[in-house]
């Protein structure tokens, strides 16, 4: 197996699988949206349109069928697959509790009674931005951060796309930024700079985005009910309040979201008379249940991913991309100009990202080419590498079969497109890094 890995021919053909995937998924959607037919992107579920791509993947394959399947297993195997579905489990069950023992209701009055009314989407992008930073992960925040959303969503009548595509703004913001995230990590050793480094050139373009973001939201902030606190229920809102400050003091997700469900199980229990232990598991069980549709289709795209890599698709994006990207970068070069070079690493790892569906696995991915074009193109280590995070962040946030897009979906019960589109936050990102990189005249300090 391990020979196989090293001696993988690029194939562009390896890449048809995936865009029949979309073809189908993006192209039914947008169909039924012309026929005015209500939840358009859900008449073909996309958990149901993967299944002809990766039949399509399987048969493609010039190993035998048994191979095949074993590398599509492979994929659905993966560590960073299964974390991702074990955070849908545990975000899943923690939302379905705190909504049966009120603890969502609860936390959504104190919202209500600490956010002025023009500051809602502001204020909630800041929270979503702040506990990303603290924990490192966009998926986390997501998970302790919707559900209260989607509350004052329903509570003020903010459009529910507009409030979950602040939550994604926030969370990508604060993921990017961080420095104990899995991105950060990622492209600062394959690039071999500096955390510190890398933050403050991400800095420099993360925060711009987010001040005209905020900007957008704080005009976009139209309340069409007003919104009535009611009495803050201070014992429900303890399990929130606990996985925010674990959450913040750096906890591992999983057990921050186990630790909740507890708590807010153990609330519901003590405050409210006929909610028992069985009420409780069944909750968590129908938490789980709401989750069987991202968490289906995350293991699928794993697989599908796998079995393009192993047909050479991904090889074909980096390799292919990265000679066409090294001879223009060559010849900007000539001219003293490393642009051609930061451009070709935002469009690798873009691509790279587009066929994974994970940003932190696209970096390690095109993490050597971008090593190779920074080193041979004027570029420092910590431009290369905050323009990997960057781009990766920018992608990610936009991607409707991306795991962000899918959990914000399932728990505001929108289609993963209606979120993105909303994601103000990646749009200006990709704009003031676009802007970034036509600036650029050279090496930016050495690390």
């Amino acid at each position: 197996m391990t020979e196989k890995q090293t001696t993988i021919n690029p194939s562009a053909l390896a890449l048809v699988p995936f865009g029949f995937f979309l073809c189908l998924f993006i192209g039914t959607g947008i169909y039924f949206s012309t026929q005015n037919v209500d939840f358009a992107f859900y008449q073909l579920p996309a958990t149901i349109a993967v299944l002809p791509a990766i039949v399509l993947a399987v048969l493609m394959s010039k190993e035998k069928l048994n191979t095949a399947i074993g590398q599509f297993i492979e994929g659905v195997s993966h560590r960073d697959i299964t974390a991702m579905c074990l955070i849908y489990l545990l975000a899943g069950a923690f939302s379905a509790v705190a909504k049966a023992t009120g603890g969502v209701d609860a936390t959504v009055n104190l919202g209500l009674a600490v956010l002025p009314s023009s500051l809602i989407l502001p204020g909630l992008f800041l929270i979503s931005a702040f506990i990303a930073t603290a924990m490192g992960t966009s998926m986390g925040t997501i998970a302790a951060v919707a559900p209260v959303a989607l509350g004052i969503a329903q509570t003020t009548g903010i459009d529910s796309a507009l409030m979950a595509g602040v939550v994604l703004s926030g969370a990508m913001f604060g993921d990017n930024l961080s420095i104990i995230s899995d991105t950060t990590i990622a492209a600062t050793r394959s690039q071999g700079c500096h955390m510190k480094d890398k933050f403050r050139e991400n800095v420099k373009i993360a925060v711009p985005a987010a001040l005209v973001v905020l900007v957008i939201f704080f005009f976009a902030n139209e309340v069409t009910q007003a919104p009535v606190a009611g009495e803050i229920d201070w014992l429900a809102v303890l399990p929130y309040m606990t996985i925010l400050v674990l959450a913040v003091s750096g906890m591992n997700v999983f057990v921050v979201l186990s630790l909740g469900i507890v708590f807010a199980g153990v609330v519901g229990i003590a405050q409210t008379p006929d909610y028992s232990l069985m009420a409780f598991s069944k909750d968590i069980y129908a938490g789980f249940g709401n989750m069987q549709e991202i968490f289906l289709l995350s293991l699928l795209i794993g697989g599908l991913a796998e079995l393009m890599r192993q047909q050479g698709g991904l090889a074909f994006v980096t390799d292919k991309l990265s000679r066409l990207i090294m001879a223009r970068a060559d010849k900007a070069a000539e001219k003293g100009s490393p642009r051609a070079s930061e451009a070709g690493i935002a469009l690798l790892v873009s691509l790279t990202n587009m066929c994974t569906a994970n940003n932190t696995v696209a970096i390690i991915v095109a993490g050597g080419v971008a090593k190779k074009l920074a080193t041979q193109h004027d570029v420092a280590p910590k431009r290369s590498a905050s323009l990997l995070d960057i781009f990766s962040c920018v992608i990610q946030g936009l991607l409707p079969y991306g795991a962000q897009a899918l959990l914000l979906g399932s728990i505001f019960e929108l289609s993963p497109l209606s979120v993105v589109s909303q994601s103000y936050y990646c749009f200006l990102l990709a704009i003031a890094a676009a802007f970034a990189i036509a600036r650029s005249k050279g090496q930016h300090g050495t690390h």
